[in-house]
This record gives C-alpha cells, sequence and structure tokens, in this order.
C-alpha cells in the first residue's frame, strides 16, 4: 500500500529560517553590529500588492529587522520612482531594497528593477545578480528559485542526479530555477512552458517537477509519474461563493496529484512563506557583505 505523501510545509520552514535568522540578529546587536535594515517600495493601492509588502514587513518585525515603507500614489512619474531608488542605494543605512511588482503601466518595470543596485538587490532580479546565477560565487539568489531550493534541502529530497522538470520559463521562477538546479545542484533539468506541445509527455518523466505558469489547475494526476515530487509556485484567485468571493488555486490540481505524489507543496502554504524567507535570508547576506566583510 503507498504510504500519503509529505506535505513540503513552507510555512513550518519559513518559521524555522525565521527564528534562526532572530537569533543572528540578536547576536549581531549583542556583538555591536549593525541590524540589517530592507526598504520596500509600494506603488499605488492594489490590494494583493498591500498584502504581499504587509506580510514582509511583519516579517521583517518577526526577526528584528528595520525596515522602511515607502508608499507612493499610482500617478508617481517613472522620474520621481527611479529619483526614489537612487535615494535608497546612496542610504548607506538600507542593506536591502524591493519594489513591489507589478507596476503601472506608465513605468518601466525592467527599468526601475535594473536601477536598484545589485548589492541591494534581495528579490534577485537585477541582470548581475541573474548572470551570477551559473558562477561559483554567485550573488543574491533570486528570492523564490532559492526558497524552492532551501524547502526540498530542509526536506533532505534527493536532488543530484534526478530528472527536473520544470513547467514555466519565466525570467522570476522558471528560468532561474533551472540554472539553479543544474548548475547548483547538478540535476537533469528539462525546461517547458504553457506553449510546450504534449507537455504530459515531459511532466511525466519529472522526478522532481516544479511549476509557475499562473494557469490554475493545469497539472492534472495523469500528467506527473508514481513517487514525483511536485513543488507548485503558482496561486490563483478564483471566483467562489464564500465570505471572501474568492477561494486560492495553484497550477497543480492538489486534491487529484496529491496521491501520486510522494512530497507536494499546498498553496496556500508552501513556496509563498519561503519567497519572504528568502528575502530575510538574502537581506541578511547583503547586510553582512556591506558591514561585515
Amino acid at each position: 500500500m503507498k504510504s500519503e505523501p509529505m506535505i513540503l510545509d513552507g510555512r513550518k520552514v519559513a518559521g524555522d529560517i525565521q527564528a534562526e535568522i532572530k537569533t543572528e540578529v540578536e547576536n549581531l546587536k549583542q556583538q555591536g553590529f549593525k541590524v540589517p535594515h530592507l526598504a520596500a517600495i509600494l506603488v499605488g493601492d492594489d490590494g494583493a500588492s498591500q498584502t504581499y509588502v504587509k506580510n514582509k514587513i511583519k516579517a521583517c518585525k518577526n526577526v528584528g529587522f528595520e525596515y522602511s515603507l515607502l508608499q507612493y500614489p499610482e500617478s508617481i512619474t517613472e522620474a520621481k520612482l527611479l529619483a526614489a531608488v537612487d535615494r535608497i542605494n546612496e542610504d548607506e543605512d538600507v542593506d536591502g531594497l524591493i519594489v513591489q511588482l507589478p507596476l503601472p503601466d506608465h513605468i518601466s518595470g525592467v527599468k526601475v528593477i535594473e536601477h536598484i543596485s545589485s548589492s541591494k538587490d534581495v528579490d534577485g532580479f537585477t541582470n548581475e545578480n541573474y548572470g551570477a546565477i551559473t558562477s561559483k560565487r554567485p550573488g543574491i539568489m533570486p528570492a523564490t528559485p532559492f526558497g524552492i531550493q532551501e524547502l526540498l534541502k530542509r526536506y533532505k529530497i534527493q536532488i543530484k542526479g534526478k530528472h527536473c522538470v520544470i513547467v514555466g520559463n519565466s525570467r522570476t521562477v522558471g528560468a532561474p530555477m533551472s540554472s539553479i538546479m543544474s548548475f547548483h545542484e547538478n540535476a537533469t533539468v528539462t525546461i517547458c512552458h504553457i506553449y510546450t506541445e504534449d507537455l504530459a509527455s515531459f511532466t511525466r518523466l519529472a522526478d522532481i517537477l516544479i511549476v509557475a505558469t499562473g494557469k490554475p489547475g493545469l497539472i492534472k494526476a495523469d500528467m506527473i509519474k508514481e513517487g514525483a515530487v511536485v513543488v507548485d509556485v503558482g496561486i490563483s484567485r478564483i471566483e467562489a461563493d464564500n465570505e471572501r468571493g474568492y477561494v486560492l488555486k495553484g497550477d497543480v490540481e492538489f486534491e487529484e496529484v496529491k496521491p501520486k505524489a510522494s512530497y507536494i507543496t499546498p498553496v496556500p502554504g508552501g513556496v509563498g512563506p519561503m519567497t519572504i524567507a528568502s528575502l530575510l535570508l538574502n537581506t541578511l547576506k547583503a547586510s553582512r557583505q556591506r558591514h561585515q566583510s
């Protein structure tokens, strides 16, 4: 009889990481070192973006980081937003900076991200940090892929030599994830996306399947092999007749796929908390590099 799959509990692991960081921050204080400082820029009043930033600020409070939240109206010009980024780049007290995406249509997200100093880019989005993934001494890793890597390691899941299939080729998740799994974890990697013909013929080969497309319910039970490790990065709001008016759904049909998997992430509570934990780890790393070299 097949045993029940293990749930990759991102909330628990993220909590463990936050506890470890909190202890390190307390040690820094005792030794007279500077406490890490994370700044966040939020443009407009999008509800989802406000929630994401609120959760990041809460995490900073939990571990004892200093934090700054800079809020601007949706009407802010690109030039003024770039000037705000410049001020934070030049502020010696700030160790990490995140600009919450998406930005309004009249502002180039790519231009704003590239304006962030790579040493403070704790999302790991700048070209310098992105390109360094494949080096022996990477800079700041993209937060979500880094979080997935850490989640797999904390559950002692064998990655070396395994076939990892990634569905989704975005610059923020799929593409950097493929580099991390290949260059740093020595997995055999196949990268697919929503336009891949006969997608199931690839996903069925995966020892480790990572899905990041934003297409709710894309992966069905007949698309994975028995015993696969399944990591669901997607999270979408689906209208529902409940108090909130919606439910959160991942890219994987969780209840359908769960019986075939050996390990699987829930949505929510899987990858999301690990992304925030990674932001904290990246901020701690940035602070070390700036002040304790």
